[in-house]
C-alpha cells in the first residue's frame, strides 16, 4: 500500500502551496485597502457633510436639483483645477491659471462683440492667445530657470494689465455671446446635466489616461520626485516641464471660453475665484486613491466635495465669508496630509537607488 508523502510540520510551503493560502484573501485585503479612509477619506467627508446639510436644510438640499447644481455648477471650477495636476505632477506651479481664463473670456466676447467675428474665429483666437501665455511661462520657467511660483505670478500679472487694457476693468456683454451656436457650448443641457459637465469627465480621463497609462505619465511623476535622478535617466525633464505649463494654459484657457458662453460675457475677473479652489482640490486629490500623487480622478472628487460644501453652505443661508473659510480649511488639513510630497512608481524609485549604488541592483 502506498500514501502520499506529506510535507514535515515546520517546513516553508512551497511556491504554490503559498498561493493557494494566500490567493483567498487577497480579494478582501485589496477591497479593505480600497475602502479604507486613507485611500478614500474624501468620500466618507463628502457623505457627512451631505447627511449634515441634508439636516441643516432638510427642504432645499437633498433632491435632485441640488445634485445637478453642483455638478453644473462645479464643471468649469473641475476644469481649472485639472489645469493645474499635470503641472503639479511634474512639481511646477502655475499660478496664471486664474489670468489665463479670465483673458480668454474676455478676448472671446471682445472678439465677437467689438469686431463682430462669428465664435469660431473668436474662440480660436482666445486659445491662440492661451497657447501663447503657455509657452511664454515655459520659456520663462524652463529656459531662463525662473522659480515657476515667482514666474507665474509674474506673468498673470501681465496678463491682467492686457484685460486691463481691453476691458478697462469693465464687464463685456451682448447679445452675440447669447446667442446660438455659442451659448449651446456651456448651456445645452441632456436631463439637466449641461455639456461642461462632460467637457469635465473627457479632461478627466484623458489627463488620467496620461499620467497613469503612459510612459510619458509615469516621467512625469519621476521629474516631480527627482528631477536630477529622472534627467540621469535619460528623462527630458524640461520639455515635460514645458508642455505641463502648455497644457496647463489651454486648459484653463478653455475653461474661460465656457465661463463666457455658460454666464453670456466676457468677464475681467472670471478666473480670480477659482484659483485657490483649484489648488485645493489638487492638493486634497493628492491624497486620494492615488496617495502621495496628483492624479486626475482624485481632483474631481475634490472638486465635488468642496462644490457640495459650498452649495450646501448657500442653500444654508450662511455668511458670504463661509464658503471662502470651508475652502481655505480644506486647503490646509490638505497641505498637511501630503506634506507636498509625490511619490514615484514603484519601478522609478527602484531605478533611482540603482544609479546611486550600482552595486545594489544586478539590472537597469
Amino acid at each position: 500500500m502506498t500514501s502520499t508523502p506529506t510535507r514535515a510540520a515546520g517546513l516553508p510551503p512551497s511556491a504554490p502551496e503559498r498561493s493557494a493560502v494566500s490567493v483567498p484573501g487577497r480579494p478582501g485585503r485589496r477591497a479593505a485597502a480600497a475602502l479604507s479612509f486613507r485611500n478614500i477619506g474624501a468620500v466618507y467627508v463628502w457623505l457627512v457633510i451631505a447627511v449634515l446639510f441634508t439636516v441643516w436644510a432638510p427642504d432645499t438640499f437633498p433632491t435632485t436639483t441640488t445634485v445637478k447644481q453642483v455638478l453644473n455648477g462645479n464643471a468649469v471650477a473641475g476644469l481649472v483645477a485639472l489645469s493645474v495636476v499635470p503641472p503639479l505632477a511634474a512639481r511646477v506651479f502655475d499660478l496664471s491659471i486664474a489670468f489665463t481664463m479670465s483673458l480668454t473670456s474676455v478676448l472671446t466676447a471682445h472678439f465677437m462683440v467689438s469686431a463682430g467675428l462669428g465664435p469660431g474665429t473668436a474662440i480660436v483666437l482666445a486659445m491662440t492667445a492661451a497657447l501663447l501665455v503657455g509657452v511664454v511661462n515655459g520659456i520663462v520657467v524652463v529656459v531662463l530657470r525662473v522659480d515657476s511660483f515667482i514666474a507665474t505670478l509674474a506673468t498673470g500679472a501681465l496678463i491682467q494689465s492686457l484685460i486691463t487694457m481691453v476691458t478697462n476693468d469693465s464687464s463685456i456683454t451682448g447679445v452675440q455671446l447669447l446667442a446660438e451656436p455659442f451659448a449651446s457650448i456651456a448651456q445645452l443641457d441632456a436631463g439637466g446635466i449641461t455639456l461642461p459637465v462632460l467637457y469635465l469627465l473627457l479632461a478627466a480621463i484623458a489627463i488620467w489616461f496620461l499620467l497613469e497609462h503612459t510612459a510619458t505619465g509615469r516621467r512625469l511623476y519621476a521629474t516631480g520626485f527627482n528631477a536630477d535622478a529622472a534627467r540621469l535617466q535619460g528623462v527630458r525633464t524640461d520639455r515635460l516641464r514645458f508642455l505641463t505649463l502648455v497644457a496647463s494654459a489651454l486648459l484653463s484657457g478653455f475653461a474661460g471660453v465656457v465661463f463666457t458662453a455658460s454666464v453670456g460675457s466676457g468677464s475681467p475677473t472670471a478666473g480670480t475665484p477659482y484659483l485657490l479652489s483649484a489648488y485645493a482640490a489638487a492638493f486634497v486629490g493628492a491624497t486620494q486613491l492615488r496617495a502621495g500623487r496628483f492624479n486626475a480622478w482624485g481632483t474631481v472628487l475634490a472638486v465635488l466635495l468642496l462644490g457640495t460644501g459650498i452649495t450646501g453652505l448657500g442653500l444654508a443661508t450662511s455668511a458670504q465669508w463661509a464658503a471662502s473659510l470651508f475652502t481655505g480649511s480644506v486647503l490646509i488639513v490638505a497641505l498637511v496630509l501630503t506634506g507636498g510630497r509625490i511619490a514615484l512608481p514603484a519601478v522609478l524609485r527602484r531605478r533611482a537607488r540603482t544609479l546611486r549604488d550600482p552595486a545594489t541592483s544586478k539590472e537597469i
